[in-house]
């Protein structure tokens, strides 16, 4: 292809000149294809990119079919429960919820009810009326001296770097008006967090917001940010469940001045946290920092964030709690499906452990030690819809954080750019242009409809499984496909051994 544009390009382009010269007229023919053939030749002449080496004008269609390819899987190909991370039913029924709109469906489910990944809840034949209360939690233990009355459903951990300026104020107005909190997530508290809706403020390995100049935890920062009447809940986060051991990445592109005065680091560069925290070092190093910024925000509730890995380091904690007498008021759990702005593929896809069995395992070891009753866990990683929530309660969790969710009701229509500062709606990009394609008033709207409405229909569920509370939410509410299996198993006679025991001579 490469010899056959060079020669035909050239006889085109002698011919179009010529022609042009011999009528005067529509010189922007010959022109055009002198630069086209001018980009032929360079691309023929480039060693980078062997395609458009090989294929010098038509390969430029390669790369824009490429770029424009999650938007022709979500509108072309993809069916309604089978995208990815979370298929269109589901990001419908947010945006339909975040709108105020009614989130029924026509004509019946379309999941395989019969597969074995199936998973419902066991209704009551006497079901109950659902309470318009929306469930509450308080959240801070004996060594707590302010303790905060958090909502069941949070905004989790987002920064403003990841997340546009009008992203986090829509967040922050729907927070307000919801009751809920929003977690500011590790790039420091910035004025747009600061619209009057609680903050459970992130301190990440990099401890932007109150770091010394050489990157280390600076007390008289957090002092002054930790006491401001807006920051409910201070959360150490020792990893995260979409690239657990693995610092958060800022890339240079959306590390803007304004960002980098917020977190006390140079502009434009790409920012990479540590993969741990200075601070500390073991089990004990970390309950004594608990202890810490507790005492410097005044008896605000302090807790941390992890993905579970090695679990012995998890049960060394617990052993330290006793010891020390040092409790955390809270620990988030985050599951290897959690989402993320930035991660290498391996450790999104590779690391970590998966929520639930995440959730199982620490509620299980908490009680091992006697220490459970003495904080509450929180449940983070695509926790999206009523489902989720209430699954992630009977399986150990007294809370519930959601970050994907809460972009959706922003607008985000996951086209998969949140690490390249092209989001299209505005959402996770610094770029001027397109953030002012999102409306605020609106936004903030839609932020505070989709926590009502979401945590409504909780209710509703519970209401049909016959319970009265929260505190009845458990395992046995639920059914699983592979109970099914199971049944038909033991209902249909094993016809296959039956014709293996007459072939024997």
């Amino acid at each position: 292809m490469r010899d056959k544009f060079l020669l035909w390009g050239a006889i085109v382009l002698v011919v179009s000149w010529a022609v042009a010269f011999l009528i005067k007229a529509d010189w922007w023919i010959p022109v055009l294809c002198t630069i086209i053939y001018a980009v032929g030749v360079y691309n023929v002449t480039q060693s980078k990119h062997a395609i458009l080496r090989n294929f010098p004008v038509l390969g430029y269609f390669r790369y824009f079919f490429e770029d424009i390819s999650p938007e022709m899987q979500q509108y072309f190909i993809e069916r309604e429960t089978d995208g990815k991370p979370f298929p269109r039913n589901q990001r419908s029924a947010v945006y339909r919820r975040s709108k105020n709109l009614s989130d029924t469906v026509p004509f019946g489910t379309q999941l395989e009810v019969n597969h074995r990944k199936y998973e419902g809840i066991k209704h009551s034949i006497y079901a109950k009326s659902p309470s318009e209360e929306l469930p509450r939690v308080w959240v801070g233990g004996e060594q707590c001296t302010q303790p905060y009355h958090a909502s069941l459903f949070n905004i989790s951990a987002m920064s403003f770097g990841a997340l546009s300026d009008r992203a986090q104020i829509s967040l922050n107005r729907g927070a307000k008006k919801g009751n809920f909190y929003h977690n500011t997530g590790e790039g420091g508290i910035s004025p747009h967090h600061l619209e009057g809706g609680d903050l459970c403020w992130q301190i990440g390995t990099g401890y932007f917001g109150c770091r010394d100049e050489e990157g280390k935890f600076n007390p008289d920062l957090f002092v002054k940010y930790s006491t401001l009447p807006n920051v409910k809940m201070i959360e150490i986060k020792l990893s995260q469940g979409a690239k657990p051991g693995h610092g958060g990445v800022l890339p240079g592109v959306k590390n803007t001045p304004e960002i980098a005065k917020i977190r006390h680091v140079t502009p434009g560069m790409t920012i990479i946290s540590p993969p741990s925290h200075s601070a500390f070092s073991n089990a004990a190093g970390l309950l004594k920092f608990v202890e810490q910024l507790r005492e410097l925000s005044g008896g605000k509730p302090v807790g941390f964030k992890l993905c579970i890995g090695d679990t012995k380091e998890f049960e060394d904690i617990c052993v330290q709690m006793n010891v020390l007498k040092i409790y955390p008021d809270f620990i988030t759990i985050d599951g290897a499906e959690g989402g993320t702005g930035a991660a290498p593929p391996e450790f999104s896809d590779g690391v970590g452990m998966p929520l639930e069995p995440a959730l199982i395992f620490v509620n299980k070891t908490l009680n091992n030690y006697n220490v459970r009753k003495k904080l509450r866990v929180i449940a983070s990683g695509k926790v999206l819809t009523s489902l989720d929530i209430l699954r992630a309660v009977a399986m150990g969790a007294d809370m519930c954080n959601n970050a994907r969710g809460f972009m959706f009701s922003l607008g985000c229509i996951q086209a998969l750019r949140c690490n390249t500062n092209n989001c299209p709606t505005g959402v996770a990009t610094q770029d001027k242009m397109l953030i002012k394609g999102l409306d605020v008033t609106d936004k903030s709207e839609r932020v505070y409809h989709f926590h009502k409405n979401t945590l409504h229909t909780c209710n509703e569920l519970i209401a049909a499984a016959g319970r009265s509370s929260y505190e009845e939410v458990d395992a046995s509410m639920f059914m699983r496909g592979d109970e099914f299996d199971h049944l038909a198993d033991l209902y249909f006679p094993d016809i296959l051994g039956n014709v293996r025991q007459k072939a024997r001579p």
